[in-house]
């Protein structure tokens, strides 16, 4: 039996997540599908996070164990061979030890969230941002996102359906930048709750178009009550950036 990291690229938008559901497409059922068909074996993939439905990923890391002998190649041909017409790609297959694994293994990971800030409607990246007209104030969001860095109970920003044993969380970064009509927000942490991301965006736009004085986040956060959140971000502007794993990080230092 040999272990596979999977790096996944994918459009969220046709799926229902990343994570098998009961009803509905999802990324999960497609690579496991697409490895029965090229070998015949019923593999369960594991994955670094999990996507809600319409959420986008650049680079999931994700694992399967396979007892065919076959090469990383030649899998990762086969798979997205299998896969087309699906927006799904591996974009890199490795062979991994054993215990190594896409979510436990995992120390950190990261998102970007992307609006396009026009008065324009979307046409090339429709479903793929959101779209806000009113001018927003990307130096006013990155100061009141000060606030939300560092370690933190986030039960404000938390959904109602989070399976995480706490809401205490620790938030390494959190950037807001502007780049022509578009607002950037990058942020990385060991781990995050359900919908922490799109709950925090969605705050911090409020903050971006003036409706929210730069203080309010910091009261919400305090608040530590789902009641206080002012605004959830559509799925369809977030994307899976990055996992870190140490062995990977030791191998990059050995580069420097």
């Amino acid at each position: 039996m040999t272990r596979f990291s999977l790096t996944l690229e994918f459009d969220g938008t046709p799926f229902q997540g990343l994570q098998r559901q009961k009803h509905g497409s999802t990324i999960q059922q497609s690579l496991e599908q697409a490895i029965f068909d090229v070998t015949g074996e019923e593999a369960i993939l594991h994955s670094a996070g999990r996507t809600d439905s319409g959420v986008h990923a650049l680079a999931m890391r994700s694992h399967v164990d396979i007892a065919k002998d076959i090469s990383p190649f030649r899998l990762a041909e086969a798979l997205n061979a299998k896969l087309r017409p699906a927006p799904i790609a591996v974009t890199r297959c490795e062979i991994k030890p054993d215990d190594w694994h896409a979510r436990f293994s995992c120390i950190g990971r990261s998102y970007i969230y992307k609006i396009l800030n026009r008065r324009a409607p979307l046409t090339l990246d429709k479903k793929r941002a959101w779209h806000i007209r009113p001018d927003l104030d990307a130096d006013a969001m990155q100061r009141a996102a000060r606030s939300l860095v560092g370690l933190h109970d986030f039960t404000t920003f938390r959904s109602v359906h989070c399976q995480s044993e706490s809401p205490v969380k620790t938030l390494d970064r959190l950037d807001i930048r502007r780049e022509g009509e578009w607002v950037l927000v990058e942020t990385a942490a060991r781990s995050f709750l359900h919908h922490q991301v799109r709950s925090m965006v969605g705050c911090l736009a409020l903050v971006g178009m003036g409706r929210w004085e730069e203080n309010r986040i910091a009261d919400a956060l305090q608040a530590r009550d789902r009641q206080e959140l002012g605004l959830n971000a559509p799925p369809h502007g977030l994307y899976f950036v990055h996992a870190d794993y140490p062995e990977e990080q030791d191998t990059m230092q050995e580069h420097i």
